[in-house]
């Protein structure tokens, strides 16, 4: 089956300099901040990764010259912060076909694959010590579920996609909420899915 381009489709990264750019963890972990913040100072994610804010305007700056973040022209006017913000709201994604034919495109698709794997996992964990803070609603709204099937490759592609249009769903809608003023009780949510093959 072949996928077509959409609108609002993740960036497809083929360059191995820039999927390599996502080989330090820290710059995935500031990716992720920005990504959920909208904009922030380089002050402000170093107090989330207990970072000096100089380090981290490093990274943002490296994340920059790959076109992964830029700053954010509406803020900061007097000049004595600098904002950033992630260069695109579609967020981006990378195929291990497009790295495989070379040992270090393959080492990179390894490492960034396995790093924002850990990442995720630090997430879920996280949620899970303080899941009791959340309250009945949410903890209750919260899922973790796992299915067993037996599809074809092109019937994974397909499934893939459908969750990807969910997902663009529940955005837009969160997006156009936010526009009209409708904030409350909204919250960051993560959602995890794997899909992959395997022989018992």
């Amino acid at each position: 089956m072949r996928r077509t381009k959409r609108d609002h489709e993740p960036e497809q990264i083929t360059d191995l300099a820039r999927l390599r750019a996502f080989m330090n963890p820290l710059r995935m972990q500031l990716y992720r901040l920005l990504y959920a913040a909208g904009t922030a100072t380089a002050s402000q994610l170093a107090e989330h990764v207990d970072e000096t804010p100089s380090l981290v305007s490093y990274h943002l700056r490296k994340l920059s010259e790959h076109g992964f973040v830029t700053q954010a022209g509406d803020r900061g006017a007097d000049g004595r912060e600098r904002w950033w913000k992630v260069a695109s709201e579609d967020g981006w994604g990378f195929r291990e076909s497009d790295f495989a034919d070379t040992p270090e495109g393959a080492a990179a698709v390894g490492a960034v694959t396995r790093g924002i794997f850990d990442t995720r996992v630090a997430q879920y964990r996280a949620y899970l010590d303080q899941k009791a803070a959340w309250g009945r609603a949410w903890t209750d709204a919260a899922f973790g579920s796992e299915w067993l099937l037996e599809l074809t490759a092109d019937e994974l592609a397909e499934m893939s996609d459908e969750f990807e249009a969910l997902a663009r769903h529940w955005r837009e809608r969160a997006k156009a909420a936010r526009a009209a003023g409708g904030t409350e009780g909204r919250e960051h949510v993560s959602v995890h899915l794997y899909g992959f093959p395997f022989r018992p």
